[in-house]
């Protein structure tokens, strides 16, 4: 199917169609999706279900590649927010009951961007309902504000289902099989499903990739003179998700104890407010937040940066060492080359980015998911990224020229456990 076919006026692409049906949701939306773009031809998975990875997590093996290496994410996302049904600690009918149902969907789609990638989480709240308590071999900590200037709101539902796919209709399959409106997806019956069991608390979903926010940016907080670039994959038209500014998956991955082969999943809801990056700043000063003030000097990044094949090139040029040097001496620093400051010894990334853009409620957003071995990863990476050390011994504002944070508000942040796979359905906490 050709994304980018064209359209006549007033008629929506392949791309906003589908992005409009994924925001919508549901089965008349299904239906719509369908009947315009036809049933995908997506493999079934397999009939052994022991073949797929213990790691809910793993991804990467199952995704397509671009020309330098890096991972292709899947276009389309929901996130399905739900709460326990009932009072007290889950059954084991209960577990029975959610296992059968994403085994269905394991059976139903081949594992990858062309089939269906999907996670669960849980959260603190879920295990606060046990007398036990997690194990110490995982730092699940309770969501909070973790700058100054943030106050979210915190997500304390239950559990979190992520799904992905390349194609919009499959996400909405998914989502309406796992919610009991549809009892038979891709050929394949679905052997139970969540009701009775979760209830929705919220949806939330999005897109990522070349073309769709290009599409999409008629949205407040972007300028109306569509500023996106047809190439960039995200609404502040640069490339991100390069190889070597990602942590392995057995970098995020829990070692040991009950849930060893799990990891942990974070979730915060962002609005972006684009107008000052797009109409006051110019390109330099786009790249230099964005990078960092040396890129932008030799001119390091062209369109969205696919010129720098795996690496944004934070170590090769020095940023992260010299951030406070360039805070004073430049008045700038970026957002990538704060971020990297947050590594290991060997100069490995903590965190894998899974997030992507969206529309919900007409207004650009960003879904920023991770995955990292602790919470604790994640918060060292997020003040290293809020420059706070920075902005206090140098003439750079705590958010003016500090990176990306003047452009972004965190509206919700939730703290998950991803167990591994034989542990997703309702865990215990000492399983």
């Amino acid at each position: 199917m050709d994304d980018s076919e064209p359209t006549e006026p007033g008629r929506l692409s392949r791309r906003q169609f589908a992005k409009a049906a994924v925001a919508i949701g549901g089965a008349s939306a299904l239906s719509a999706c369908m009947g315009r773009n036809g049933e995908p031809d997506v493999s079934n998975g397999p009939d052994d279900l022991s073949t797929l990875p213990a790691r809910q997590h793993a991804w990467n093996e199952f995704l397509p590649t671009d020309d330098h290496g890096n991972d292709v994410a899947p276009r389309h996302r929901v996130l399905l927010l739900l709460n326990y049904a009932s009072d007290g600690t889950p059954s084991d009918g209960d577990r029975k009951t959610v296992e059968s149902a994403f085994e269905s969907l394991e059976r139903a789609y081949e594992r990858g961007n062309d089939g269906l990638l999907f996670t669960v989480g849980y959260s603190p709240s879920y295990f606060e309902r046990f007398d036990a308590d997690l194990p110490e071999s995982v730092d699940l900590q309770q969501p909070k504000a973790l700058a100054p200037f943030e106050d979210p709101e915190l997500d304390q539902q239950d559990a979190v289902v992520h799904l992905a796919s390349d194609h919009a209709s499959v996400v909405l399959a998914a989502e309406e099989a796992l919610l009991g409106e549809k009892s038979e997806v891709n050929g394949v019956e679905m052997d139970a499903d969540l009701t009775g069991v979760f209830e929705k608390a919220d949806r939330r979903t999005g897109f990522v990739g070349s073309g769709l926010p290009a599409e999409n940016q008629d949205a407040e907080g972007i300028p109306d003179d569509e500023p996106v670039s047809e190439d960039s994959p995200l609404f502040m038209g640069f490339k991100s998700g390069f190889k070597k500014n990602q942590a392995s998956e057995d970098r995020v991955t829990i070692q040991d104890g009950p849930f060893a082969d799990g990891t942990t999943h974070q979730l915060s809801k962002i609005q972006l407010k684009l107008e000052q990056w797009y109409e006051q700043d110019s390109r330099s000063q786009r790249v230099s937040k964005m990078f960092c003030p040396v890129h932008a000097e030799e001119d390091l990044v062209e369109g969205v940066g696919e010129n720098l094949g795996d690496s944004a090139k934070m170590s090769e040029k020095g940023c992260p060492a010299h951030t406070e040097d360039h805070a004073r001496t430049k008045g700038m620093v970026g957002h990538s080359q704060k971020s990297a400051r947050a590594r290991d010894d060997d100069d490995s990334p903590l965190m894998i980015r899974r997030d992507f853009d969206s529309t919900d409620g007409g207004q650009a957003g960003l879904h920023f998911v991770s995955v990292q071995r602790t919470i604790s990863d994640f918060v060292d990476t997020r003040e290293a990224m809020n420059g706070e050390d920075v902005a206090e011994k140098s003439a750079v504002g705590q958010k003016n020229n500090n990176g990306i944070l003047q452009y972004m508000e965190v509206l919700r942040r939730g703290n998950f456990l991803l167990p591994p796979r034989k542990h997703r359905s309702l865990p215990k906490p000492n399983p």
